[in-house]
């Protein structure tokens, strides 16, 4: 059962075209960025700069490919073999459309140690679900959705559960280990964000959002109300209109956290030392046309996107 837009305040965004020439849209990624950092927000979404691989980052895309393609198999043959039997072909897709992935391997040893642990979180997956009791109504679905103040919205959802009776259940797969209490709240914003778009998409909340964490085989799931979405969208534009302010000032100031431990671009930083470099025009007129456009109007010699 594929997902289509119903009479409500939103409206569907068109998907055909291709992903260069799509307007500026909010993504739950995106969004979690500029709460996080808005300079990070702005090396991402407007410069477009280079990020190497993670081993973490890259393990994710090859467990997510590998159980994308075991809802390819006849139910009955969806066992823990035929899930490890995928790795390795998804593996090989993957270093050959990649081959910079392979470089985060110091010797061949790292490499297989990496492997036997994305083998593991494959395993553990069934310990989870039974995919033989399972038919996904979609896997990787496109959702994109304009608000009714033009905030475009956009994210690929792993899977879509439909029941008999139309309830729909989105699921997201999770290849770290599960938050702490305190934390959920946090951890199921992309769920939330996920879930308000169809809302608006259909007219009607999914019946349930649930988060699978494959490290230690926990879920965490929200059944949304419409209260529950209705402040999800409100957190939605405040974030935008935040975003709104720095695109039209051009101060995407860093935010200090623990979090820059990780981060790819700690040396472009000015809170370490680091000079940001120009963003590009070409980036920045297709964030200020986007923001222009919920503004009511793109600001005089902008390009729209």
């Amino acid at each position: 059962m594929a997902v289509s837009s119903t009479e409500s305040p939103a409206q569907a965004a068109p998907a055909a075209e291709p992903a260069e020439l799509r307007p500026v849209a909010l993504s739950p990624s995106r969004a979690k960025d500029f709460m996080q950092c808005p300079l990070l927000f702005r090396f991402r979404l407007v410069d477009r700069l280079p990020e190497p691989p993670s081993p973490a980052a890259v393990k994710g895309t090859l467990v997510h490919s590998v159980l994308e393609r075991l809802y390819d198999l006849p139910a009955a043959r969806r066992d823990p073999a035929a899930g490890v039997g995928l790795l390795a072909p998804a593996w090989e897709e993957l270093r050959t459309e990649r081959p910079e992935v392979e470089e985060m391997f110091g010797t061949p040893e790292e490499l297989q140690a990496w492997l036997v642990s994305a083998r593991e979180l494959v395993e553990r997956y069934f310990q989870v679900e039974n995919p033989q009791r399972l038919e996904p109504a979609e896997r990787e679905k496109l959702l994109e959705v304009e608000l009714g103040s033009g905030i475009m919205l956009r994210g690929f959802v792993d899977r879509m559960d439909v029941a008999p009776n139309g309830a729909v259940r989105v699921v997201d797969y999770k290849t770290g280990r599960s938050p702490r209490p305190q934390y959920a709240a946090d951890a199921l914003f992309q769920m939330r964000f996920y879930g308000l778009m169809l809302w608006r998409l259909t007219g009607t909340p999914p019946r349930r959002l649930q988060l699978v964490y494959l490290a230690d085989g926990q879920v965490l799931s929200l059944d949304p109300t419409e209260n529950e979405l209705l402040a999800t969208e409100d957190q939605v534009e405040s974030i935008w209109a935040a975003i709104t302010r720095a695109a039209q000032t051009g101060d995407f100031r860093p935010r200090v956290s623990r979090l820059c431990d990780w981060c790819s671009f700690r040396d472009l930083c000015p809170s370490f030392g680091g000079t940001p470099p120009q963003p590009p025009q070409e980036g920045m007129d297709r964030l200020l046309a986007a923001v222009g456009r919920t503004a009511g109007a793109v600001p005089t010699g902008v390009a729209t996107a």
